[in-house]
């Protein structure tokens, strides 16, 4: 027992430990229960942070499973730690007379002799002086400080002792007791800590953290019968040992209900498992990958400790996973996931591998597949947490990890004759089959035909899963003299997976395929369908490119397919728009020779993309020939397609009406006949459009669709959580947004995705500069600047930084940096007629002119900007440059007329649901504009000719900052606060600190 370190709140805890303080408050007892490995312990020790950070006593107890066996374990220890964590005043630190009398004197009768120590005990601490004699006594016996007697302890002086322990700690003020393990309390203490607490004042209260014993009861039923072994009589505390067997069943009966009181459904808190996005927080917080976060969701079910295990694993791995191959889990994960398996009964087992084994478990189908006690099992493994039941019978693992664990160590025996007994109960032909095969340890054409025909017919039914399954299951039935047979079959298997987005499936053919000798044509496709099912993972894959470019040779089809992978490749991840320009190109003119349009059509859509980066006017003509070629020929899907690449240019056009119109009329059908990446792209850019036309609350729900659509298919999460930041920023909360920014930018980097990594970059810059953190923006936007330049986009509407890094280069005292930066792509956003960019640059040169004292011009300026932008139907922007307008007013000492900016502002975004700007608004006084420069309260009139940089220095140095705090504070060196404040000097006329302070002063 100790007292609990302060440590923060854990991942996706905040709503559970406000629960838990609320049961506290009220009830003074909560009883924190689920399976292992969900955190309930990491809840526990943040609610003791919180108690002791209020300044109280915070008592821990962590009690071990065999206490549980160890009669007064519990109660002991926590005697003991009351003495060793609690300073009383007064006393000494050792205590070497006997507490009963003198040393070497006899103790009286119902008295405690303690022995000469030279360290302290629990007695000899002095804690309990104020004990009676007898409970004094029966204290020491517990703590084994002084000889269990014949007659044993005083039961009754026992429990009165401990509850004037626990009262006597609560007079020094409020405690927080934490039984951490409840579930281990040994009977005996479990009875004195619910009298104790029963008497206990409301100043006491208590967690207590359990994991629930599912098989305690139904386990009799299968424990087999054993003898019980011989033990010698043993003297129990309670005196006459020939009653300690009656105890034990006794105790025996209590050890699995050891509750120190008798809970109500409102002390109860289920710490339930994380979700998915929680998981990816988790990872990042520990420093693992967290581009995997989808499939290690999956894997753990959500549980912390299984997915902190997994990722490990991935982290641990000799070289990277890559999206498209199995997770490679160590014996750390495997491990855990056996001991949630191991305490399951062997009959409970064995029901459970029937259940892995299936396609669509039910109680009833295990019923029938010859487990006639089925639905006992489940339910002793539903209140294991290992499955959930659902009121039809199906049967769902709570982990992925837990049915590969089960058919992982399975022997092929034991697998072969449940898929048998399944084959023969479904009643699905197509599952029949499926259980056939894999029933069967040689390969058998006849088999391998009823496999392929069963695949065709679950493509048929919209499977697309398990048709690739199944396409897969065929190949490999199909025996090795049919050589030709199952190379075709590994190609549509690939093929088939790539359809289903099922990378894992389209690794295993791929590998098969290539250990064979196949045609260079069949290996050139059984390689694309692994590229096409890779996400933005393209960077761990180039040997991949390199070989089908070989065995493409000679054949015009193949290499105009590969091509078109290649130009997809170079933007995202070399970040190379020219080089990708060039495949684009090369692949098109390639397709047309051959009169392949599908082809052609995607590799005019890749070079229009690059055509637009790169500022080229071709870029529209190049995307109505891929529209042309696509209503001729339909596409198997939309992204990546002309259709979508249209709507982004109408996205980047700010023709967001027409943008969103095309995406709904496209949305119903996707989501009914798409594969998984195409609504994830449509959610997606329909989070960006109403990011940017104020439809917040339609943004968060599209970007948080996205997200749960990214993480179930396992695909990368960098781009939705993007989406997400943008949608934060616009109606959710600017910290989440930061946080959903930061993750975009690991996951991308984690990936090589250059093309996301730059968008990450520029939605947390863009926080960062609203939030105030000027410096930390400046860095992140010159970040952006950079990679920007590097990929050679010429287009400033495809990224819009360029306005923010001016605004943060001005805000950083860089004025004319930031001059030369809007001067540099003025021009572009002219030529190209990028109209809604010209607006966001006047609003950035606009503060530059009020920067430089020419306040009139930048106000009538801004307002332009500002009636423009709602012209455009930009509410947000529109607000913010309002916003800007009401800090220029502020410099001109108008007021009320900057007051009038804020409050149109905060109309403008009310309306949109834009919450965060709104509060932004709303929490700025009368007069001062929010922003980088916003410094909390009204600057003197006198101030007015001081830039806003200028401003900040000024209030850290009359607040007492020294020139080095001052330089820490702002990013800066110290020559340049020292120059800074001579400038602060001469426009104030001032010549000390203390006449700055006083310059400073309403």
């Amino acid at each position: 027992m100790t007292t609990a370190p302060h440590r923060p709140a854990p991942v996706g805890r905040e709503e559970l430990l406000s629960r838990l303080e609320r049961v506290l408050h009220t009830r003074g007892r909560a009883l924190l229960t689920g399976p292992a490995g969900v955190g309930k312990t990491e809840v526990a020790l943040a609610e003791a942070a919180r108690a002791e950070a209020r300044g109280e006593t915070v008592l821990w107890l962590a009690t071990l499973p065999s206490d549980r066996e160890i009669p007064g374990a519990a109660a002991a220890a926590l005697v003991a730690s009351v003495a060793a964590t609690t300073t009383w005043a007064g006393l000494g630190a050792t205590r070497t007379e006997p507490a009963g009398g003198p040393a070497g004197a006899a103790p009286a009768a119902g008295t405690l002799a303690a022995p000469a120590l030279t360290t302290p005990g629990v007695l000899t601490s002095g804690a309990f002086d104020d004990l009676p004699g007898p409970q004094r006594t029966a204290v020491a016996m517990l703590c084994r400080e002084a000889p269990i007697e014949t007659g044993g302890w005083d039961p009754i002086a026992l429990r009165l002792g401990i509850a004037r322990i626990l009262r006597a700690l609560t007079c020094r003020g409020p405690v927080l007791l934490v039984v951490d393990g409840v579930q281990y309390v040994d009977p005996d203490s479990a009875d004195l800590l619910r009298f104790a607490l029963h008497l206990a004042p409301p100043a006491l209260r208590v967690v207590a953290v359990e994991t629930p014993e599912p098989y305690g009861e139904t386990g009799e039923a299968y424990r087999e019968p054993r003898p019980a072994p011989y033990r010698e009589p043993r003297t129990t505390p309670y005196g006459d040992p020939r009653t300690a067997p009656n105890r034990d069943a006794h105790r025996g009966e209590e050890a699995r209900t050891a509750h120190l009181w008798v809970p109500s459904e409102a002390d109860v808190l289920l710490v339930p498992p994380l979700h998915a996005d929680e998981i990816a927080e988790l990872l990042i917080h520990h420093r693992l990958p967290s581009r995997m976060a989808g499939r290690i969701h999956r894997a753990s079910g959500g549980n912390p400790r299984l997915a902190l295990a997994v990722g490990r694993s991935l982290a641990d791995a000799r070289t990277p996973v890559h999206h498209a191959e199995a997770l490679t889990l160590s014996g750390r994960a495997r491990d855990l996931a056996r001991q949630l398996l191991g305490a399951a009964p062997p009959p409970v087992r064995e029901t459970l591998l029937l259940a892995a084994l299936a396609l669509r478990p039910s109680a009833a189908l295990i019923r029938r597949a010859g487990r006639p006690n089925a639905e006992a099992d489940l339910a002793a493994a539903e209140r294991a947490d290992l499955v959930s039941l659902a009121e039809d019978g199906s049967v769902t693992f709570t982990a992925g990890l837990l049915p590969s664990t089960l058919v992982h160590d399975a022997c092929w025996a034991e697998r072969s004759a449940g898929h048998a007994a399944l084959a023969e109960v479904v009643d699905d032909p197509v599952e029949a089959v499926r259980h056939r095969a894999l029933a069967t340890d040689s390969p058998d054409e006849e088999l391998a035909a009823e496999v392929a025909a069963a695949a065709e017919l679950a493509r048929r039914r919209g499977n697309s899963a398990l048709a690739a399954e199944l396409a897969l299951l065929a190949a490999e039935s199909t025996p090795g003299r049919n050589g030709t047979r199952r190379i075709e079959r590994l190609v549509h298997a690939a093929e088939e997976a790539a359809r289903a987005a099922r990378a894992d499936l389209a690794m295993r053919a791929a590998t098969d395929l290539l250990a064979r000798d196949a045609e260079p044509a069949d290996r050139v496709r059984a390689r694309l369908a692994v590229l096409d099912t890779a996400g933005q993972g393209l960077t761990g894959l180039d040997e991949m490119y390199v070989h089908a470019m070989e065995d493409s040779e000679g054949d015009t089809a193949l290499r105009a397919a590969v091509q078109l992978r290649l130009a997809v490749k170079y933007v995202l991840a070399d970040g190379d728009p020219h080089r990708s320009r060039t495949a684009a190109v090369e692949s098109a003119r390639l397709a047309a020779s051959v009169g392949d349009p599908r082809t052609e059509a995607q590799a005019l859509t890749v070079r229009a993309r690059m055509e637009r980066a790169l500022g080229s006017p071709d870029a529209e003509a190049v995307l109505a020939r891929a529209r042309a070629l696509e209503l001729a020929e339909r596409p198997l899907g939309i992204r990546n397609a002309a259709q979508i690449l249209t709507i982004r240019h109408a996205l980047f056009d700010d023709r967001l009406t027409d943008a969103r119109d095309e995406l709904n009329a496209l949305l119903p059908l996707v989501q009914r006949r798409g594969p998984v990446e195409d609504a994830i792209e449509l959610f997606r850019t329909l989070a960006e459009i109403g990011s940017r036309n104020g439809s917040c609350p339609a943004a968060l729900a599209h970007a948080g669709q996205s997200l749960a659509l990214t993480l179930e298919a396992g695909l990368s999460p960098g781009p939705a959580w993007y989406a997400l930041a943008l949608a934060e920023t616009a109606g959710g909360s600017f910290v989440r947004a930061a946080s959903y920014a930061r993750r975009s930018v690991q996951a991308s980097e984690e990936e090589g995705d250059r093309v996301f990594l730059s968008r990450s970059r520029y939605a947390l810059g863009r926080v960062q500069l609203i939030n105030g953190d000027v410096a930390a923006a400046l860095e992140t936007l010159r970040r952006v600047q950079a990679d920007e330049r590097a990929q050679s986009t010429v287009d400033p509407s495809m990224l819009r930084w360029h306005e923010e890094l001016a605004e943060a280069l001005l805000a950083h005292d860089a004025g004319d940096e930031a001059l030369a930066l809007l001067s540099e792509v003025r021009p572009v956003a002219e030529r190209l007629g990028r109209h809604t960019v010209l607006l966001g640059c006047d609003r950035a040169y606009a503060l530059c002119l009020a920067a430089e004292g020419r306040t009139d011009e930048a106000a009538e300026l801004l307002t332009r900007t500002a009636e423009s932008f709602a012209r455009a139907g930009l509410p947000l922007e529109h607000g913010r440059a309002l916003i800007a307008l009401a800090r220029v007013e502020r410099r001109r000492r108008r007021r009320s007329a900057a007051q009038g900016a804020l409050q149109a502002a905060a109309t403008v975004f009310e309306r949109a649901g834009a919450v965060p700007w709104l509060a932004l608004v709303s929490e700025t006084p009368a007069g001062e504009g929010p922003g980088p420069a916003g410094g909390g309260e009204e600057a003197p009139p006198a101030l007015s000719a001081l830039t806003e940089a200028e401003l900040r220095l000024a209030r850290l140095v009359s607040a007492g900052a020294s020139n080095q705090e001052a330089a820490a504070k702002l990013y800066l060196s110290v020559k340049t606060v020292e120059a800074r404040l001579t400038r602060i000097y001469q426009k104030l006329d001032v010549r000390s600190r203390a006449q700055l302070a006083t310059a400073l002063r309403p």
